[in-house]
Protein backbone atom coordinates (compact mmCIF):
# COMPACT_ATOMS: atom_id res chain seq x y z
CA UNK A 1 0.00 0.00 0.00
CA UNK A 2 1.38 3.29 -1.43
CA UNK A 3 2.18 5.64 2.04
CA UNK A 4 1.96 9.39 1.61
CA UNK A 5 4.30 11.65 2.86
CA UNK A 6 1.90 14.89 2.58
CA UNK A 7 3.87 16.76 0.40
CA UNK A 8 1.53 18.51 -1.36
CA UNK A 9 3.29 20.92 -2.71
CA UNK A 10 5.49 18.48 -4.13
CA UNK A 11 2.69 15.92 -5.62
CA UNK A 12 1.27 18.74 -7.32
CA UNK A 13 4.25 19.76 -9.10
CA UNK A 14 4.14 15.85 -10.21
CA UNK A 15 1.04 15.64 -10.83
CA UNK A 16 1.07 19.10 -13.10
CA UNK A 17 4.59 17.13 -14.90
CA UNK A 18 2.28 14.31 -15.33
CA UNK A 19 -0.29 15.86 -17.19
CA UNK A 20 2.09 18.01 -19.07
CA UNK A 21 3.80 14.55 -20.13
CA UNK A 22 0.53 13.36 -21.29
CA UNK A 23 -0.74 16.06 -23.59
CA UNK A 24 2.14 16.90 -25.22
CA UNK A 25 3.17 12.82 -25.83
CA UNK A 26 -0.34 11.59 -26.22
CA UNK A 27 -2.42 14.82 -26.89
CA UNK A 28 -5.22 14.21 -24.14
CA UNK A 29 -5.73 17.08 -22.04
CA UNK A 30 -6.55 16.68 -18.53
CA UNK A 31 -4.55 19.95 -17.06
CA UNK A 32 -7.95 21.65 -16.17
CA UNK A 33 -9.84 18.60 -14.63
CA UNK A 34 -10.95 19.39 -11.10
CA UNK A 35 -7.71 18.67 -9.19
CA UNK A 36 -9.23 17.03 -6.21
CA UNK A 37 -10.99 14.05 -8.17
CA UNK A 38 -8.09 13.94 -10.51
CA UNK A 39 -5.58 13.39 -7.78
CA UNK A 40 -7.52 10.72 -6.30
CA UNK A 41 -7.81 9.10 -9.30
CA UNK A 42 -3.99 8.99 -9.68
CA UNK A 43 -3.56 8.03 -6.38
CA UNK A 44 -5.62 4.78 -6.53
CA UNK A 45 -4.10 3.89 -10.33
CA UNK A 46 -0.75 4.19 -8.13
CA UNK A 47 -2.05 1.55 -6.08
CA UNK A 48 -3.09 -0.27 -8.46
CA UNK A 49 0.43 -0.67 -10.34
CA UNK A 50 1.89 -0.65 -7.35
CA UNK A 51 3.60 1.91 -8.03
CA UNK A 52 4.91 4.96 -5.49
CA UNK A 53 5.32 8.33 -6.63
CA UNK A 54 3.43 10.29 -9.75
CA UNK A 55 6.65 10.52 -11.43
CA UNK A 56 7.08 6.91 -11.62
CA UNK A 57 3.63 6.76 -12.98
CA UNK A 58 4.79 9.35 -15.85
CA UNK A 59 7.68 7.49 -16.53
CA UNK A 60 5.38 4.22 -16.97
CA UNK A 61 2.44 6.06 -18.64
CA UNK A 62 4.79 7.91 -21.21
CA UNK A 63 6.94 4.71 -22.01
CA UNK A 64 3.30 2.12 -21.98
CA UNK A 65 0.97 2.05 -24.06
CA UNK A 66 -0.97 -0.29 -22.45
CA UNK A 67 -0.10 1.81 -19.14
CA UNK A 68 -1.67 5.00 -21.14
CA UNK A 69 -5.11 2.84 -21.97
CA UNK A 70 -5.25 2.04 -18.33
CA UNK A 71 -4.67 5.62 -16.93
CA UNK A 72 -7.37 6.88 -19.42
CA UNK A 73 -9.89 4.40 -17.66
CA UNK A 74 -9.05 5.37 -14.26
CA UNK A 75 -9.07 9.11 -14.77
CA UNK A 76 -12.36 9.04 -16.97
CA UNK A 77 -15.56 9.13 -14.86
CA UNK A 78 -17.59 6.56 -16.36
CA UNK A 79 -20.41 6.25 -13.78
CA UNK A 80 -23.75 5.72 -15.94
CA UNK A 81 -26.70 3.50 -16.28
CA UNK A 82 -29.93 2.74 -18.86
CA UNK A 83 -32.70 5.26 -18.31
CA UNK A 84 -30.45 6.95 -15.21
CA UNK A 85 -32.69 9.39 -13.42
CA UNK A 86 -35.83 8.25 -14.99
CA UNK A 87 -37.45 11.91 -14.47
CA UNK A 88 -35.34 13.35 -16.80
CA UNK A 89 -36.40 10.85 -19.88
CA UNK A 90 -40.15 11.72 -18.56
CA UNK A 91 -39.49 14.97 -19.19
CA UNK A 92 -37.35 14.16 -22.54
CA UNK A 93 -40.76 11.87 -23.47
CA UNK A 94 -43.31 14.82 -22.67
CA UNK A 95 -41.25 17.98 -23.52
CA UNK A 96 -38.69 17.46 -25.87
CA UNK A 97 -39.98 15.22 -27.68
CA UNK A 98 -42.82 17.87 -28.97
CA UNK A 99 -39.84 20.01 -30.19
CA UNK A 100 -38.22 17.17 -32.32
CA UNK A 101 -41.71 16.01 -34.36
CA UNK A 102 -40.77 19.56 -35.88
CA UNK A 103 -37.70 19.03 -37.29
CA UNK A 104 -37.54 16.68 -40.55
CA UNK A 105 -34.35 15.54 -39.89
CA UNK A 106 -33.13 14.91 -36.16
CA UNK A 107 -29.43 15.25 -35.33
CA UNK A 108 -28.12 14.61 -31.25
CA UNK A 109 -25.10 14.55 -29.94
CA UNK A 110 -24.65 12.25 -26.69
CA UNK A 111 -20.90 13.98 -25.67
CA UNK A 112 -18.93 12.06 -23.21
CA UNK A 113 -20.80 8.99 -24.00
CA UNK A 114 -18.97 6.45 -21.75
CA UNK A 115 -20.00 3.24 -22.37
CA UNK A 116 -23.42 3.94 -24.40
CA UNK A 117 -26.11 3.67 -21.58
CA UNK A 118 -27.45 6.63 -22.28
CA UNK A 119 -27.41 6.07 -26.12
CA UNK A 120 -29.24 3.18 -26.11
CA UNK A 121 -31.43 4.73 -23.62
CA UNK A 122 -32.28 7.88 -25.93
CA UNK A 123 -32.83 5.26 -28.73
CA UNK A 124 -34.89 3.41 -27.03
CA UNK A 125 -36.85 6.50 -26.32
CA UNK A 126 -36.78 7.43 -29.92
CA UNK A 127 -38.17 4.40 -31.69
CA UNK A 128 -41.10 4.60 -28.81
CA UNK A 129 -42.07 7.51 -30.08
CA UNK A 130 -41.54 6.77 -34.16
CA UNK A 131 -38.95 9.27 -34.13
CA UNK A 132 -35.86 7.14 -34.52
CA UNK A 133 -36.10 6.65 -38.35
CA UNK A 134 -35.79 10.37 -38.94
CA UNK A 135 -32.73 11.07 -35.97
CA UNK A 136 -28.91 10.38 -36.68
CA UNK A 137 -27.64 9.80 -32.96
CA UNK A 138 -23.57 10.82 -32.65
CA UNK A 139 -22.36 9.47 -29.69
CA UNK A 140 -19.03 10.85 -28.93
CA UNK A 141 -15.79 10.15 -25.83
CA UNK A 142 -12.50 10.84 -25.58
CA UNK A 143 -11.51 6.89 -24.63
CA UNK A 144 -11.76 4.48 -27.35
CA UNK A 145 -11.78 2.16 -25.29
CA UNK A 146 -15.23 2.89 -24.00
CA UNK A 147 -16.27 4.09 -27.33
CA UNK A 148 -15.92 0.20 -28.12
CA UNK A 149 -18.11 -1.03 -25.62
CA UNK A 150 -20.68 1.39 -26.08
CA UNK A 151 -20.56 0.50 -29.71
CA UNK A 152 -20.95 -2.92 -29.34
CA UNK A 153 -24.70 -2.58 -27.66
CA UNK A 154 -23.49 -5.25 -25.22
CA UNK A 155 -24.41 -4.82 -21.08
CA UNK A 156 -24.06 -7.02 -18.20
CA UNK A 157 -27.44 -9.20 -17.36
CA UNK A 158 -26.50 -8.40 -13.92
CA UNK A 159 -27.70 -5.33 -14.27
CA UNK A 160 -30.60 -5.81 -16.41
CA UNK A 161 -32.96 -5.96 -13.58
CA UNK A 162 -31.74 -2.09 -12.34
CA UNK A 163 -32.18 -0.83 -16.09
CA UNK A 164 -35.79 -2.38 -16.05
CA UNK A 165 -37.14 -0.63 -13.50
CA UNK A 166 -35.46 2.62 -14.46
CA UNK A 167 -37.05 1.80 -17.78
CA UNK A 168 -40.44 1.65 -16.26
CA UNK A 169 -40.17 4.75 -14.13
CA UNK A 170 -39.25 6.36 -17.45
CA UNK A 171 -42.48 5.67 -18.97
CA UNK A 172 -41.28 2.31 -20.86
CA UNK A 173 -44.53 1.68 -22.89
CA UNK A 174 -42.68 -2.29 -23.84
CA UNK A 175 -41.57 -4.81 -21.62
CA UNK A 176 -38.08 -3.54 -21.72
CA UNK A 177 -36.59 -7.63 -22.70
CA UNK A 178 -37.94 -6.84 -25.88
CA UNK A 179 -34.88 -4.48 -26.97
CA UNK A 180 -32.34 -7.78 -26.33
CA UNK A 181 -31.34 -11.17 -26.22
CA UNK A 182 -29.41 -12.67 -23.65
CA UNK A 183 -26.29 -15.39 -23.06
CA UNK A 184 -25.39 -16.69 -20.28
CA UNK A 185 -23.79 -13.04 -18.98
CA UNK A 186 -24.43 -10.42 -21.06
CA UNK A 187 -27.69 -8.37 -22.54
CA UNK A 188 -27.19 -8.04 -26.65
CA UNK A 189 -29.34 -4.87 -27.42
CA UNK A 190 -30.91 -5.55 -30.93
CA UNK A 191 -29.07 -4.50 -33.98
CA UNK A 192 -31.92 -1.80 -35.03
CA UNK A 193 -31.45 0.28 -32.38
CA UNK A 194 -27.97 0.88 -33.34
CA UNK A 195 -28.75 1.94 -37.51
CA UNK A 196 -28.47 5.59 -37.11
CA UNK A 197 -26.02 5.78 -34.51
CA UNK A 198 -22.75 7.49 -35.25
CA UNK A 199 -19.16 6.41 -32.42
CA UNK A 200 -16.68 8.54 -32.81
CA UNK A 201 -13.61 9.83 -30.30
CA UNK A 202 -14.13 13.37 -29.70
CA UNK A 203 -11.75 15.55 -27.00
CA UNK A 204 -14.05 17.81 -25.14
CA UNK A 205 -11.03 19.81 -24.15
CA UNK A 206 -9.42 20.08 -27.10
CA UNK A 207 -11.39 19.69 -30.32
CA UNK A 208 -13.76 21.71 -31.86
CA UNK A 209 -17.34 21.81 -32.82
CA UNK A 210 -18.58 18.79 -36.12
CA UNK A 211 -22.02 19.45 -36.61
CA UNK A 212 -25.22 21.08 -35.69
CA UNK A 213 -27.24 19.34 -33.51
CA UNK A 214 -31.06 19.75 -32.53
CA UNK A 215 -30.48 18.07 -29.08
CA UNK A 216 -27.27 17.94 -27.10
CA UNK A 217 -26.72 15.61 -24.07
CA UNK A 218 -23.66 16.30 -22.00
CA UNK A 219 -25.14 15.22 -18.86
CA UNK A 220 -22.66 15.12 -15.98
CA UNK A 221 -19.44 15.76 -17.14
CA UNK A 222 -18.27 18.93 -16.62
CA UNK A 223 -18.61 18.76 -13.23
CA UNK A 224 -15.16 17.19 -13.04
CA UNK A 225 -13.71 20.12 -15.01
CA UNK A 226 -12.30 23.57 -13.90
CA UNK A 227 -14.04 26.28 -14.10
CA UNK A 228 -11.96 27.75 -17.75
CA UNK A 229 -12.88 24.33 -19.13
CA UNK A 230 -16.34 24.34 -18.58
CA UNK A 231 -16.58 27.76 -20.10
CA UNK A 232 -14.40 26.50 -22.89
CA UNK A 233 -16.91 23.31 -23.27
CA UNK A 234 -20.45 25.57 -22.79
CA UNK A 235 -18.37 27.45 -25.66
CA UNK A 236 -18.15 24.41 -28.00
CA UNK A 237 -21.86 23.21 -27.08
CA UNK A 238 -23.62 26.88 -28.35
CA UNK A 239 -21.89 26.80 -31.33
CA UNK A 240 -22.56 23.17 -31.86
CA UNK A 241 -26.34 23.89 -31.42
CA UNK A 242 -28.92 25.06 -33.33
CA UNK A 243 -31.33 28.44 -32.19
CA UNK A 244 -34.55 26.62 -30.52
CA UNK A 245 -31.98 23.21 -30.21
CA UNK A 246 -32.42 22.08 -26.64
CA UNK A 247 -29.65 21.84 -24.08
CA UNK A 248 -29.61 18.59 -21.90
CA UNK A 249 -26.57 19.05 -18.48
CA UNK A 250 -26.68 16.96 -15.36
CA UNK A 251 -28.47 17.49 -12.33
CA UNK A 252 -25.62 18.51 -11.02
CA UNK A 253 -24.24 21.60 -13.80
CA UNK A 254 -25.83 24.72 -14.52
CA UNK A 255 -26.27 27.04 -17.70
CA UNK A 256 -25.02 30.01 -15.36
CA UNK A 257 -21.88 29.40 -16.09
CA UNK A 258 -21.78 29.48 -19.32
CA UNK A 259 -20.95 32.80 -21.64
CA UNK A 260 -23.96 32.51 -23.53
CA UNK A 261 -26.76 31.54 -20.64
CA UNK A 262 -29.18 35.04 -21.79
CA UNK A 263 -29.38 32.98 -25.04
CA UNK A 264 -31.19 30.00 -23.53
CA UNK A 265 -34.92 29.61 -21.86
CA UNK A 266 -35.89 27.09 -19.27
CA UNK A 267 -37.71 24.19 -21.24
CA UNK A 268 -37.63 21.88 -17.89
CA UNK A 269 -35.38 23.58 -15.32
CA UNK A 270 -35.76 21.48 -12.55
CA UNK A 271 -34.41 18.65 -14.87
CA UNK A 272 -31.67 20.87 -16.94
CA UNK A 273 -32.89 21.03 -20.10
CA UNK A 274 -32.70 24.41 -22.06
CA UNK A 275 -33.75 25.46 -24.90
CA UNK A 276 -32.01 28.12 -27.09
CA UNK A 277 -34.10 30.71 -28.13
CA UNK A 278 -31.18 33.58 -29.65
Amino acid sequence: MNTWTGNDELEATEISLLLEGIYRHYGFDFREYAYTSLRRRIRQMMTIENIHSVSALQDKVLHDGDCMRRFLLAIAVNVTSMFRDPAFYVAVREKVVPYLRTYPTIDIWHAGCSTGEEVYSMAILLQEEGLLDRCRLYATDMNETVLASAKSGIFPLSVMREYTQNYQRAGGRKSFSSYYITDQANAIFDHSLKKNMVFGQHNLAMDANFKEFSLIMCRNVMIYFQRSLQMRVFELLHESLSVFGILALGNRESLTLSPHASSYEDLVGEMRLFRRVA
